[in-house]
């Protein structure tokens, strides 16, 4: 019984919540643009501006965010548990503010790489944020919908910031003009995060009252369930990680590999812009699909569709199979992403969600950090092409492991239920 003075119960539910939530996806989108106005003129500066011949050096960048978001993404998860989503979010946008401003007076590749890591700082921040406040807000019914908007936005604002970017690059040079577009972004994402986004920790704590209450979860148990005792948290941590390792490979790698067979530099803007632009819009679709059909599939068929497309991307020389290749790519990562973050939000507790989804997500981005390392390494010493074949082959590997291991845990499609600690 609710006592005079007492907060109403906030309603759960995508129709209830749809403003907050339409402004949350708004946020995202320019949280995406930010990461996207580096995808195709970054790696070109790597060797154009700063002669990087190394493909191990010109990564760095990639390396740099990778383990910068990967930490900032695990510690977000417990930030906004102790001290709410929105200070969280406000903190990732103000340290974005200087990025785009270091990329275009950077006079040495080492600044390049510290903006970077406050990128990736930024990146940790915003995004888990968004995440974890869209899934507080949407209750458990509609969770796969709701990952497939928000992953949608940022990954399309991935896509038209790369081609926009590209296109001024083509025009106007590759600095100072294409980082300007990131310049707005995040004047932006502050202004709305600060004056409009409202605070939602408080739908959580009332979905956490309407279940079992778990027993005392450490960190260290939240952790350990994430990353390996927990067969559907784990199978996801590691098909989160070799996903991202593939997609690091392709930011670092695909515009040296488009260019160096002769590719002008707005056709490179395009075919890098077009595995985003598939990821963005397919996301519409498979989120909610998983709503339906459950997760497990989903994730399995997204990683071989994968594999098979940068196999292809590979074997390829021209343009049209590269750009069947994207499609195939982009559509494969639909599949998973928002999957697999319904599935951690389907398992975990609300009283321990945010942070299993900072464990997740601290595995998954350490995949750009591996990608990077692991692709410049190989690159280096056998070429692109091996590189591309190897990382493939992983990607294989990882959702057959998937298959084997992983339950259904769409707690209407699962024949079971997730286990609890």
């Amino acid at each position: 019984m609710r006592r005079p003075g007492d907060r109403p119960a906030p309603a759960l539910g995508l129709r209830a919540n749809a403003a907050q939530f339409t402004l949350l996806v708004a946020v995202n989108a320019l949280v995406g643009g930010m990461l996207g106005q580096e995808r195709t003129v970054l790696p070109l500066l790597a060797t154009r501006v700063f002669g990087l011949d190394s493909y191990t050096a010109a990564l760095t960048y990639i390396l740099a965010f990778g383990l910068a978001k990967a930490a900032t993404n695990y510690v977000a998860g417990s930030w906004s548990e102790r001290y709410g989503r929105k200070p969280v979010l406000v903190v990732g946008w103000l340290v974005a503010l200087p990025v785009p401003l270091l990329l275009i007076w950077a006079p040495q590749w080492w600044i390049v790489v510290g903006a970077n890591v406050l990128l990736g700082i930024s990146q940790g921040l915003t995004w888990s944020t968004t995440v974890i406040m869209k899934i507080d807000l949407v209750g458990p019914h509609r969770r796969g919908l709701a990952m497939g908007l928000n992953e949608s936005a940022g990954y399309l604002a991935v896509a038209v910031t790369a081609l926009l970017t590209g296109t001024i690059a083509a025009q106007a040079g590759l600095r100072p003009a294409p980082f300007l577009v990131g310049v707005a972004y995040a004047a932006l994402g502050l202004g709305l995060s600060t004056l409009w986004v409202k605070e939602t920790r408080h739908h959580a704590d009332h979905e956490a009252a309407a279940r079992t209450a778990p027993s005392e979860t450490t960190a260290r148990e939240v952790f350990l369930l994430t990353s390996v005792r927990e067969r559907a948290l784990s199978s996801a941590s590691q098909a989160g990680l070799v996903n991202n390792l593939n997609d690091g490979l392709a930011w670092g790698v695909f515009p040296v590999l488009f260019t160096s067979a002769g590719l002008p530099l707005g056709q490179t803007g395009i075919l890098v812009a077009l595995y985003p632009a598939v990821w963005g819009v397919g996301q519409l679709a498979t989120g909610a699909l998983s709503d339906r059909w459950g997760r497990k599939h989903l994730v399995t068929g997204g990683m071989l569709l994968q594999a098979g497309a940068l196999g292809l991307m590979a074997a390829a020389d021209s343009a049209p199979p590269w750009a069947a290749a994207s499609v195939l790519l982009g559509l494969g990562t639909a599949m998973v992403y928002p999957t697999l973050l319904a599935s951690i939000g389907d398992v975990a507790h609300p009283a321990w969600r945010a942070r299993a989804i900072g464990v997740y997500r601290l595995w998954r981005d350490l995949g750009f950090a591996a990608g990077a390392l692991l692709t410049g390494v190989l690159a280096d010493a056998f070429g692109i092409r091996p590189a591309i074949w190897a990382v493939a082959g992983l990607t294989a590997a990882s959702g057959l492991l998937v298959a084997v291991r992983m339950y259904e845990t769409h707690p209407v499609r699962g024949r079971r239920g997730p286990r609890r600690p």
